[in-house]
């Protein structure tokens, strides 16, 4: 996988990046010979966010299908969380 280093973006700028992509989603960047971040395209990028929602709505659904919910009011929810606040 093609790495990019964080001194060719301070050389290259957005050019090194665009080249780590090449042929690939994603690339990591180095500071140091250690990956701190990752880099990809904003198609890549809105695809990821769309799996995660797509998590979450399939959790919230399976929640709701095995009664794993609370309905209350306003006034208890606010109650609960102080209760649940206080014992953390």
């Amino acid at each position: 996988m093609g790495a990019v280093v964080a001194n060719d973006l301070k050389t290259k700028g957005i050019k090194a990046i665009e080249d780590a992509l090449l042929g690939q989603l994603e690339a990591p960047v180095t500071v140091r010979g250690q990956v701190k971040y990752v880099v990809m395209n904003q198609q890549q990028y809105q695809y990821l966010r769309e799996c995660e929602l797509e998590a979450a709505l399939a959790e919230s659904k399976a929640d709701l299908a095995g009664g794993r919910f609370v309905k209350e009011t306003v006034a208890q929810h606010i109650k609960r969380l102080k209760q649940m606040n206080k014992s953390a």
